[in-house]
């Protein structure tokens, strides 16, 4: 270990790393590089099962603007300095504001947070990187601007642009977070600036509104990448829809998941249920505000019959789709007497509404997300345990009822073969589901944490296997997730990254991708 610093970058000499600290500290100001250990406690906080050594940073630096990134670029550049870009860091259970691998600079964009248009008329707003949920939210609360916001469940701390480049989901018609974004600038590992679409056309005011642009689309390749750091992001926002009616269907065995995902995909296609729904494990809204120890304390992972109890004591179903009707009244009215003759016929299901669960601070949760309403309800997860060990695992599988029976087998078994609970919910899209799984452990506790980690490997080798890849991936298995998906996607990606930066300054080793 290095004396002056936590840790140097691979291959940087410490006479090199200190004419590079002091470069940012001329371009930047000292007050925003820091060195010290208790300045870079925050970029080295992980809840991962690997040691904390592994993804310490060496330093951090907090730029203003996008001439103040070029500048810190141009730094990296000289003296082969890696650089790992941050929004808010709140990215928990996927690496936090951590690097992905030690020694490297955190580049933290969260003083770049100014909202820089929102044109109510056409549904687009443009913003930073340090941008919040909460902070675009209230600006449109202000203004009385008639848009709703899609944002994920710990919304309120997290940032669109961070979540949006990693391909994050939201519970709104707009869930799909980066189909619904709309031009990017980036900061190249040239220092050259980038505005993909019709961003670089001059005097364009069509960036927020036409993807395209001319020629190869270019947005797709800054995303879970290290082939530039972007800096602006174009969104669409969600017209504020006249009316709007919840519901829940409960249902209260595990096996029922068949006729959930049965039920539920010929209306999610057909757009009669528009947004992107939950169907959530008894453990999961139940792990929110309550403790494993209340339930259950033996050894091995937590009971079918402990959830059973939690479930009713809670009143909650063993799983519980959300789903949300926009439009007028008499769109929402025609459409909901589709969808209970659709629950009906199903045979299973007990269908609810706001109406019927106005004090329930569960659905309560659920229908304000599907609102784009701010919260952090979800970090209550996190008390399940305790131990602040987490660590996301989010297979895809196609909107079939037989596919969500296999995943939650497989799942299960993996799970109990390591003593780790079962919390998670499936968010289905179109024609796909994300099936999210949080391996909640206690980090402070050798044996937990270590089980972890071999429970983690197992699940992504074993859904591999069945063909089920992940579409996130957190920095302790990033490159074990590239290798799944094969030499030729590594060696394309590879090649991209050679060609805009050769000196591997940005991000390496991001989604498995080295120079």
């Amino acid at each position: 270990m290095a004396e002056k610093y936590i840790a140097l970058p691979t291959g940087v000499s410490e006479r090199d790393f200190d004419a590079a600290i002091s470069e940012f500290r001329a371009a930047l100001g000292d007050e925003n590089v820091y060195t010290e250990a208790d300045r870079l406690a925050a970029y080295g906080k992980i809840m991962l099962p690997v040691p904390d050594a592994e993804h310490a940073p060496s330093a951090a630096i907090s730029p203003t603007s996008v001439e103040q990134v070029q500048r810190c670029v141009a730094i990296c550049n000289t003296y082969r300095v890696p650089v790992w870009p941050i929004s808010t860091g709140k990215n928990l259970g996927y690496g936090s504001a951590a690097p992905g691998n030690r020694g490297q600079v955190v580049m933290d964009l969260r003083r770049m947070n100014r909202i820089l248009e929102v044109d109510a008329d056409l549904c687009t707003a443009l913003v930073e990187p340090g941008v919040t949920y909460q902070q675009l939210y209230d600006y449109i609360a202000q203004r009385k601007l008639p848009l709703w916001l899609s944002c994920p469940a710990p919304s309120a701390i997290a940032g669109p642009l961070g979540n949006t480049v990693d391909r994050g989901v939201g519970y709104t018609p707009y869930g799909e977070h980066f189909l619904f974004s709309c031009g990017m600038e980036v900061v190249m590992p040239t220092g050259e600036v980038l505005r993909t679409g019709m961003g670089s056309l001059p005097n364009s005011n069509t960036w927020q509104v036409f993807k395209w642009g001319f020629g190869p689309y270019l947005d797709g390749i800054f995303t879970q990448s290290n082939f530039g750091i972007v800096t602006k992001l174009g969104l669409w926002l969600m017209p504020a829809p006249p009316a709007f009616k919840s519901f829940v269907i409960r249902y209260d065995d595990e096996a029922d998941i068949v006729a959930a995902v049965e039920t539920l995909r010929p209306l999610r296609m057909a757009n009669i249920i528009p947004n992107a729904v939950v169907i959530s494990h008894a453990l999961w809204e139940c792990g929110t505000v309550a403790k494993r120890a209340d339930y259950f304390t033996g050894p091995g992972s937590i009971s079918d019959a402990a959830v059973a109890r939690m479930a009713r004591d809670r009143n909650v179903g063993i799983w519980n789709l959300y789903a949300g009707l926009y439009g007028s009244p008499e769109q929402i009215e025609v459409n909901w007497k589709i969808i209970q003759g659709a629950v009906k016929a199903s045979g299973r299901g007990e269908i609810l509404t706001a109406e019927q669960l106005d004090r329930d601070p569960v659905f309560k949760y659920r229908s304000d997300l599907m609102q784009g309403k701010m919260n952090v309800k979800e970090f209550g997860l996190y008390n399940w345990r305790g131990g602040g060990g987490s660590c996301w695992f989010a297979p895809v599988s196609q909107a079939r009822g037989v596919e969500a029976k296999k995943q939650l087998a497989m799942a299960k078994t993996i799970l109990d073969r390591h003593g780790i609970d079962y919390v998670a919910e499936f968010i289905v899209g179109w024609r796909d589901m994300h099936h999210i799984i949080d391996v909640l452990f206690d980090r402070t506790d050798a044996a937990q944490t270590k089980a972890a980690n071999e429970c983690f490997t197992e699940l992504l080798r074993e859904f591999a296997a069945e063909g089920y890849g992940v579409y996130r991936a957190n920095t302790a298995f990033q490159e074990e997730v590239a290798n799944l998906y094969g030499d030729v996607k590594r060696d394309v990606n590879q090649k991209i990254k050679r060609a805009l930066d050769p000196n591997g300054i940005i991000a390496p080793g991001k989604s498995g991708i080295w120079v």
